[in-house]
């Protein structure tokens, strides 16, 4: 017996298929049989690699008690998160503000008028460790609803006038950006554990807007220890369990203050993110551990989460055979059956695996020694030192890949699938391995050819041949902004023309002409109660962010000034967020900076195919260089490029038929140098 929910695409959707539950997708159908017969709505809100979403489908919605009393009283829906964040964003703001906490799964009761009354998290199925059983709430929320409706109702408006009002942030000319990105930096430098890396206490989320918010600032005052939270922060993050050691690619968080424990399952976004700050970190610093990191993290994109489509997959579960972590936790005992008594030590030695286990009994791999320091210690040469461990790598993974996998779940979504795209592109030129460019070109392309409609416009999310749900915001700002970097990557003016018509759907259908910014949905998108605007970073950058960060490269590669003008106004709207809570949008902050402090525009008249432009090229993406675009066109071309590039190339020539550099900064042009002088002056 299935539900209807075995006529969805959702893996996390058809996880519940099968359930006791008459559940619902959330469609016009559902909508209209709770106003029908005046029964509220049961909204619940998970995604496929939730470990307590999984607990409370085995424990209530696979009891047929609990089944039967939601299927007589309530209209039960479930929704995939990552598929309708839209839903999650309105719903997750009426349960933190009827519980002060959120998370998944939510559970919310609705009116017939989609309004919500009640809601939480995870409930048990009956009262322990001191929770309500959602046998109880069930019970006393149908008793709410059936005998004292008009307060259900009054809180539900309450809630609802109250949640509208979210992300209406005020708009301000005057602040000031100085202060406010001090202040930042000010908190999170309180915030930072120097000893462990990372912000804040157990459980620890990568921060990875707020490191390029802080790689940005280095130098800029004696006193400022941007450089080092960034470093302890990447290195901790690098050596811990969080990081898959045998494969690459990071879990989700870490339960504990030392990086060591992570929740472990794996998200598309997370990895994209922080390859992007691994690299960033390498640029910088030129620290080669960084890009070891980033490149690895790419390797298992490409190996285990690439569809053959072209697209990237979302996620890795926490739980394989019903346990979380299983999939990759070991003992010493195995390890040594693996590599060999000798070659078994060194590895454990190196990996802090131990006969009683760091994680209830097992192993989670973890670097708590540098390998530079254990190579003093042994004593073993460095390099071979580092050539054993790989290859025992190698041979725990053969194996490892042997066992029953965590789930997956398999769609691609636009927006998280940018991120990636975005740092495959960037992996691709500072290493120059040619397999993360044809990734991140081959991703994108599937997403103009297979996820869009007729007209053009993007579709949110792709599995098994279908796509389907009107993009968000972050979809075309993601992807408006990867398709700068796949142009910077690869000098094809086609990813500039598409980031152009991405930016214009944006202006046309999302943009705030009243009050500035951009709402998250779309003016021909489903209304919903609340139609909201967000400035806060999540776990991915804020919709707002990422449409003023990409604003500001095509202002400055395209001369538009139009552009940068609604760049400007995106940032002022968030004023009242980035003086009241800066840290809770770190990349709001990223463009700050690009509007507040210098912004070079790099051109270079040769031709990108050559074989001297290309070893210039290679050599200029070793250093980090924030609020710089580039661009690159051969002397006297313009056939076949992009109208829209046409201004930053107007009047430039290559000297003496050379490759020529032009660098232009706050509105002025510097004379024309050559390639090896301008690398001379970035080396400076």
């Amino acid at each position: 017996m299935t539900n209807r929910l075995a006529d969805q695409t959702s893996p996390y959707l058809l996880q519940h298929a099968e359930n006791p539950v008459n559940w619902f997708p959330w469609e016009d159908e559902a909508l209209q049989k709770s106003k029908l017969e005046n029964k509220p709505i049961f909204l619940s809100i998970g995604y496929s690699a939730c470990h307590w979403c999984h607990v409370m489908e085995h424990e209530s919605f696979e009891n047929q008690t609990i089944a039967d009393q939601l299927n007589e009283n309530f209209i039960s829906i479930k929704v995939d998160r990552e598929e309708r964040p839209d839903l999650d964003q309105i719903y997750m703001n009426a349960v933190q503000m009827l519980t002060g906490r959120g998370g998944w799964p939510m559970s919310v009761f609705l009116t017939p008028d989609l309004k919500p009354f009640y809601g939480g998290t995870y409930w048990p199925p009956t009262a322990s460790r001191g929770m309500p059983g959602f046998d109880q709430v069930l019970n006393a929320v149908l008793d709410a609803w059936n005998n004292r409706p008009n307060e259900a109702i009054k809180q539900s408006e309450m809630l609802t006038e109250r949640m509208q009002q979210i992300g209406q942030s005020s708009a301000s000319d005057s602040f000031d950006s100085k202060l406010v990105q001090d202040q930042a930096y000010q908190a999170l430098h309180q915030a930072f554990d120097y000893e462990n890396g990372g912000f804040g206490r157990a459980p620890k989320f990568p921060h990875t807007m707020d490191l390029h918010f802080l790689l940005n600032r280095i130098g800029q005052a004696e006193s400022d220890r941007s450089l080092e939270m960034v470093t302890r922060n990447l290195d901790k993050m690098a050596a811990g369990g969080i990081y898959d050691h045998l494969v690459g690619g990071f879990a989700r968080y870490s339960v504990d203050e030392r990086w060591l424990v992570p929740h472990f399952e794996k998200m598309l976004y997370d990895n994209g993110l922080l390859t992007g700050a691994y690299l960033s970190g390498y640029q910088a610093t030129k620290n080669p551990n960084y890009l070891t990191v980033a490149l690895e993290t790419c390797d298992y994109q490409l190996k285990y989460m690439t569809d053959e489509a072209g697209g990237f997959h979302s996620t890795e579960d926490a739980d394989s055979e019903g346990v979380e972590g299983k999939f990759y936790v070991w003992t010493m005992e195995e390890i040594k059956s693996i590599l060999g008594e000798e070659r078994g030590q060194l590895f454990c030695d190196c990996y802090d695996v131990s006969p009683q286990g760091n994680f209830e009994g097992n192993n989670i791999l973890n670097l708590p020694k540098s390998l530079s320091g254990i190579a003093e210690e042994k004593p073993i040469d460095e390099t071979t030192l580092i050539q054993q461990l790989s290859d025992a790598k190698l041979k725990l993974l053969a194996v490892r890949d042997q066992r029953i996998r965590p789930g997956k779940d398999d769609k691609i979504l636009v927006s998280w699938n940018a991120l990636m795209i975005d740092s495959m592109a960037r992996a691709a030129s500072i290493s120059q391995e040619p397999k993360y460019l044809t990734a991140a070109v081959n991703a994108a392309n599937f997403i103009f050819e297979k996820m869009t409609r007729e007209d053009g416009r993007l579709l949110h999310t792709y599995r098994h041949g279908t796509a389907k749900l009107d993009a968000y915001l972050d979809d075309y700002t993601y992807l408006a902004d990867c398709c700068v970097t796949l142009y910077e990557s690869t000098f094809d003016e086609i990813w500039i023309d598409r980031a152009v018509d991405l930016i214009e759907t944006v202006k046309t259908h999302f943009h705030d002409e009243a009050k500035g910014g951009f709402f998250y949905t779309a003016d021909d998108q489903q209304q919903l109660i609340a139609r909201n605007k967000d400035f806060y970073d999540n776990s991915v950058p804020s919709g707002n962010a990422m449409a003023a960060t990409v604003l500001q490269r095509l202002g400055k590669l395209l001369g538009r000034q139009d552009y940068l003008d609604l760049a400007d106004t995106t940032v002022k709207a968030a004023a009242s967020v980035l003086q009241n809570q800066p840290t809770a949008s770190g990349q709001m902050l990223v463009a700050l900076q690009m509007l507040s402090q210098p912004f070079r525009e790099v051109v270079v008249i040769a031709d990108p195919a050559d074989e001297e432009t290309q070893e210039f090229l290679k050599q200029l993406h070793q250093y980090y260089m924030p609020n710089t675009v580039v661009a690159c066109r051969a002397a006297g071309a313009s056939e076949n490029q992009s109208s829209h590039l046409d201004p930053i190339f107007a009047g430039k020539q290559a000297i003496d038929g050379q490759l020529t550099v032009y660098v232009c900064e706050n509105f002025a042009c510097h004379e024309p140098v050559s390639g090896a002088a301008f690398l001379e002056r970035l080396q400076q």
